[in-house]
């Protein structure tokens, strides 16, 4: 498995919940970064990106954060915890794909993890869902 960075969007973000808990001692930097081809919802207290096609226009705002090597394993089995997400499990709420972001720093193309809302979510947000316009979770 490869040791992709990850791209974060929601409560990963720094100065959000789940920041400190997950992420503090455990990377090597956090570099403001967009995901393209994607949208994103609100959910329960946090947001789902949902793919859309590449040629839409649609960017999720984020972070790619690099994490220590050290602590890679362990961070990514908490990250996959908190995203309830489980390889082939058909009860996930986010799958964990590797997609390309744009670092804002630079504007390189970095490979990296995202967690996208899973199929069955991402048909009832289109169906239903509240579109987070410019796809920035937090002016929200």
């Amino acid at each position: 498995m490869s040791r992709l960075p990850f791209f974060v969007y929601g409560t990963l973000l720094r100065g959000e919940g789940n920041h400190d808990a997950f992420l503090r001692g455990r990377t090597l930097s956090e570099t403001p970064a967009i995901l393209t081809g994607a949208v994103l919802y609100e959910g329960p207290g946090y947001p789902y990106a949902v793919e859309a096609p590449e040629d839409s226009g649609a960017v999720v705002h984020g972070e790619l954060v690099t994490a220590d090597p050290a602590a890679y394993p362990q961070l990514l089995a908490a990250l996959d915890e908190l995203e309830e997400y489980a390889p082939g499990d058909p009860a996930n709420l986010y799958e964990r794909v590797a997609r390309d972001v744009t670092r804002a720093t630079d504007g390189a193309r970095v490979r990296a993890w995202v967690y996208v809302a899973a199929p069955t979510v991402a048909a009832e947000l289109r169906a239903s869902g509240q579109l987070i316009k410019g796809g920035n979770w937090r002016p929200r």
